[in-house]
């Protein structure tokens, strides 16, 4: 699964290297940003692929009367997009998640008294990358305001992930530069779920 992200990058930094503009920048930027929290995190969504705006980390589908629902949305698996109600309407409403890198924990014992953290980033030395997300636009019926909510996609784990998540044997969608245009394009999603698509990912224990 993935509920911790860590977002050092400036926000020049996040523009020079999605070639796109930051619109919105009331985004949390952290070296571990909880997502339980339901913070703001940088998105780029199908819509405009050069502008950087925030999202709220927890998806509210449409019809939802209120927040509640958020956190059970953190993340989305891959293979069950299409059939689970809180995300079968947002399948075509697809985002990049701007990260430097996302924690797992990787349990000791059976139990999880004891446990490595790990801080993992995709293979491309220190800079920011995208996860694969999905977005909703959601009227809070108390303010009237519209909200843009967001989940982390999720598929199984590679060879890496499942040894450090031991537990549930998941990992998001991490993007390479080439899948990025992809996922924003709406290739079908076979394509992104591993094994057909593998990145090569680096691991540090911190």
């Amino acid at each position: 699964m993935c509920f911790y992200i860590s977002l050092k990058s400036t926000k020049a930094e996040l523009e020079k290297n999605f070639d796109a503009t930051v619109l919105e920048s009331d985004f949390i930027q952290s070296d571990i940003v909880n997502g339980f929290a339901h913070p703001n995190i940088p998105i780029i969504t199908d819509i405009d692929e050069y502008d950087i705006v925030s999202g709220t980390w927890g998806l509210i589908p449409y019809w939802a009367k209120n927040k509640t629902i958020q956190k059970s949305t953190l993340n989305a698996k891959i293979e069950t997009l299409h059939q689970t109600p809180s995300f079968k309407n947002s399948v075509n409403k697809r985002c990049l998640v701007l990260v430097d890198g996302f924690y797992e924990w990787k349990w000791l014992d059976p139990k999880g008294r004891n446990k490595e953290k790990y801080e993992i980033k995709l293979d491309i030395g220190n800079k920011p990358f995208a996860l694969g997300g999905i977005y909703s636009l959601w009227t809070d019926p108390e303010t009237n305001k519209q909200l843009k909510t967001v989940s982390i996609v999720t598929t199984q784990a590679n060879e890496l992930m499942s040894e450090i998540h031991n537990t549930k044997n998941r990992m998001p969608l991490i993007l390479t530069k080439d899948f990025e245009r992809k996922w924003l394009d709406h290739k079908e999603l076979e394509s992104f779920a591993f094994p057909n698509y593998n990145p090569i990912l680096k691991a540090e224990l911190v």
